[in-house]
């Protein structure tokens, strides 16, 4: 099949032309008033409960305002995927077995509320009520911490986790989602949906106010251990539509802008005072295929949806080749557990055989996409229906404003995003799809024996040999029942003043810490 690249950007919709940008002033001398950075994003997340908002735009906003034991020195890397570990609240770590961690706390950190950081907020924060019961606050956290067992506290300033198998991803887990401290005073007086409002963490930036669907404003957190934040306060200020975020900067009413497509990047980067930098992230945009939507029970069916997709094609268009094609779920950072040899296969004739196999005979099947959610999802989607049409599939696309709707009942096809949270599969394919994740929870990836047997053994297996053997059954179960299927690893592209020295992460991640934003 050949589109060539112009059809397929005109699928997208125009925007105006750039207009001059006006430089923003430098600060004056020492004692110059810090600035506000204000920050241009598609949507900000509705609460701000760290371990309640784990979506890309949750994690944007909360990063800034709660800490972690441990911390992923993500910029000890070029790309800004960093592995390596080190001390944050936590000063020092010791495994004493296999399934238990000690580790002593920074002294002298406090709350945005004023409290003194103890061993009982970091045991709180891991209760089983709030994280990984059976009756947990956030669900979709056990899949973080599965192999939890418990914390308690050692002394005033050292705290011990235990796991209920030996778990080699501990640490990183601690660095990692999910692994943000709350201060336990705050969380009990507030309640859930009180804390969810207005969370009281130890970051750099404190929580002056939560617009729900318009913005997010944060004071500097001065007294922060890390030393004072650079910015006086951040704004997260919500501009759905593209067109409108690139005005909003070129207007100085923003200062940086996200979810910038790669078609406008060329005009940002000749426009005076402003300066783009990008970075392919470790995600991945996925279509997901929903065993319960009307033909979609026979993994036939859905293996033919993936097979007849041109990934290289959608990357090479809509991405200008700054995206990248991964090996399915299974990725470099990886290390020593990365499977070679491995490929997305692209095979339209594949896929036929495969729907005259399965009896189909042209029954309509709905891809369901939010329009600004993900950086070109409904460009890609509308490729994808012509994709699946060159096969015989009746591919009909429907536009729908959130993830309700689109996973609303009868769904067929959706989309969403899997990050590779820990660098191990376990912190990825695992908690995406795994037994707590919402596609099993939900029913809509209902034929998990195989892939479960595998998952649940990889838990716990710590022998390297015997760890990548069964991540490679895993991934073979996932690919053969096709409860979904990669896209690509997609760019992130951020467009800001060019007074402001910040660097991004291969997550959703905005750092916004004193070592990692500066103005000049």
């Amino acid at each position: 099949m050949m589109l060539p690249r112009r059809s397929l950007l005109a699928t997208g919709l125009a925007l105006p032309a750039l207009v001059q940008a006006r430089p923003a002033p430098a600060q004056q001398g020492p004692s110059a008033t810090r600035p506000l950075l204000t920050i241009g994003v598609a949507e900000v997340p509705p609460t701000l409960e760290p371990a309640r908002e784990l979506s890309n735009v949750g994690t944007r906003v909360t990063y800034s305002i709660f800490d972690t034991l441990i911390r992923r020195d993500f910029l000890g890397s070029p790309d800004g995927g960093g592995a390596t570990l080190k001390p944050h609240l936590a000063t020092s770590w010791e495994r004493e077995s296999p399934s238990s961690l000690v580790l002593q706390l920074r002294p002298g950190v406090r709350f945005h509320n004023g409290d003194p950081m103890t061993a009982e907020d970091v045991v709180y924060t891991f209760t089983s009520q709030r994280m990984f019961g059976p009756d947990a606050l956030m669900k979709e956290a056990r899949s973080y911490f599965a192999t939890l067992a418990g914390v308690e506290a050692v002394g005033e300033n050292a705290v011990r986790f235990t796991t209920r198998v030996p778990d080699v991803l501990l640490e990183q887990r601690l660095a990692s989602w999910c692994g943000w401290i709350v201060n336990k005073r705050a969380y009990e007086e507030l309640g859930f949906e009180g804390f969810s409002r207005a969370p009281i963490g130890t970051g750099p930036y404190k929580v002056r106010s939560l617009q729900a669907d318009q913005r997010i404003v944060l004071d500097a957190f001065d007294d922060y251990w890390m030393g004072r934040p650079t910015a006086r306060g951040v704004v997260f200020r919500q501009i759905p539509e593209l067109a409108a975020r690139v005005a909003a900067l070129q207007a100085g009413d923003v200062d940086l802008i996200t979810n910038v497509p790669p078609d406008q990047i060329g005009a940002l980067r000749r426009a005076e005072g402003i300066v783009v930098r990008d970075v392919v992230l470790a995600n991945a945009h996925v279509l997901t295929f929903d065993e319960r939507g009307a033909g979609m029970g026979d993994k036939r069916i859905r293996q033919a949806l993936g097979l007849a997709l041109d990934r290289q094609l959608l990357v090479d268009t809509l991405w200008d080749g700054k995206a990248v094609v991964p090996p399915g779920h299974n990725y470099p950072e990886y290390g020593p557990m990365f499977l070679e040899g491995r490929s997305l296969r692209h095979d339209p004739a594949a896929a036929r055989r495969l729907l005259r196999q399965a009896g189909y005979n042209g029954q309509e099947i709905t891809y369901r996409t939010m329009p600004n959610y993900y950086t070109n999802a409904l460009r890609a989607a509308q490729v994808a229906i012509e994709m699946w049409r060159e096969v015989g599939i009746n591919a009909k696309l429907q536009v729908v404003e959130n993830f309700a709707q689109m996973r609303a009942a009868g769904q067929q096809i959706g989309n969403n995003s899997n990050s590779t949270r820990l660098p191990d599969p376990l912190g990825a394919l695992w908690i995406s799809w795994g037994p707590s994740s919402y596609f099993q929870v939900s029913g809509a990836f209902r034929s998990t024996e195989a892939f479960n047997a595998a998952g649940r053994a990889l838990e716990a297996e710590t022998n390297p040999a015997r760890r990548k053997t069964l991540f490679e059954a895993m991934l073979n179960a996932f690919e053969d029942e096709a409860p979904g299927t990669v896209l690509y690893q997609p760019a992130e592209f951020y467009a800001m003043r060019r007074n402001i020295d910040w660097r991004p992460y291969t997550f959703y991640f905005m750092d916004l810490r004193p070592d990692n934003l500066r103005f000049t």
